[in-house]
């Protein structure tokens, strides 16, 4: 029992060396490296970076060929491992590290030569120890062989920006029958309610404020048409595209999950769906009504360089 308790604590290599079958591969390993970053489900840990800790072995295939040749285009780089890391540090804020440790794991696994990967992920600042997870990940289990995995080409929406008049207005069903007819994804936005909303006085609360006003519209309008649901994850946007299903945005998971975050403030709405739909690879970004915020559409169309349509 002591032997297994060390090795839970020891790091990842010897796991891997005690793990091994009667045909050892070979191993690359990265060590203690440590990245600043924003992640964590807690309300303390959003608008803040703590330092993470990232230990990574790597089980490959034998490179002797490579080795003979001194060929570093034949062997798995340890700059794979660290790009790993880094991609998926940029794709998106995390709340979890297992998360994390699981999407480590299967970009490296991505590599032809990467039979069986150990991450173990420790935030370094959350106490008096180090808090973390270790996973282990092999092709085997977990990933289709590299010769089979295509690359699905994302969907590509029509982002359509409804003014409070849009989303008022008698014709808003009709309206939605044309842009359903187009047979794309689509994907409606809305900006707050033309009423002023509460302020706090603090940045970072008013910015969750102001997100949760353009909730409660999206959630108005999705009463007035039930082919429209309402819809706050990635995930869940990419599954509603290839099935179509009409989504409203709800704007406050991706904003405030996002690592390179709009430049616009809740309080911009237009400016915050038109982030979005870059976000999204938008086909195109349409705007309907004729103000936004109680701002001439032209204008407000011209500073964006977006599509006003009449429907």
């Amino acid at each position: 029992m002591s032997n297994e308790i060390r090795l839970a604590f020891a790091h990842p290599s010897e796991r891997a060396e005690a793990t091994s079958g009667s045909d050892p591969l070979d191993r690359i390993s990265l060590r203690d490296h440590i990245v600043e970053v924003e992640i964590g489900a807690f309300q303390a840990e959003r608008g803040a970076t703590q330092r993470v800790c990232f230990n990574v072995v790597v089980e490959v295939l034998p490179t002797s060929a490579a080795v003979a040749d001194d060929d570093v285009d034949r062997i798995l780089s340890y700059d794979k491992v660290t790009e790993a890391i880094a991609f998926e540090l940029a794709a998106e804020r995390l709340n979890l590290l297992e998360t994390l440790a699981a999407r480590v794991a299967d970009r490296v696994l991505l590599e032809p030569q990467a039979q069986r990967v150990f991450v173990r992920i420790e935030k370094l600042d959350r106490g008096p120890g180090a808090l973390g997870v270790e996973i282990v990940r092999s092709r085997k289990a977990h990933l289709a062989p590299v010769d089979t995995l295509v690359e699905e080409e994302p969907p590509k929406p029509r982002v359509v920006y409804l003014t409070n008049e849009a989303r008022t207005s008698d014709n808003l069903s009709g309206w939605i029958d044309q842009l359903e007819a187009a047979e794309e994804p689509l994907i409606l936005c809305v900006g707050a309610p033309d009423i002023a909303a509460p302020q706090t006085g603090h940045d970072l609360t008013q910015r969750r404020v102001d997100l949760l006003a353009i909730e409660q519209n999206a959630w108005m309008l999705a009463a007035r048409d039930k082919r429209c649901v309402v819809v706050d994850t990635r995930t869940e946007l990419d599954w509603a595209m290839k099935n179509g299903q009409i989504c409203v945005w709800a704007p406050s998971k991706i904003v405030l999950d996002a690592v390179d975050g709009p430049d616009a403030p809740p309080s911009d709405a237009l400016g915050l769906a038109a982030w979005f739909a870059a976000e999204m690879l938008a086909e195109d970004f349409w705007v309907v009504g004729d103000t936004v915020g109680g701002v001439a559409l032209e204008t407000a169309t011209r500073q964006i360089g977006v599509e006003q349509k009449t429907l």
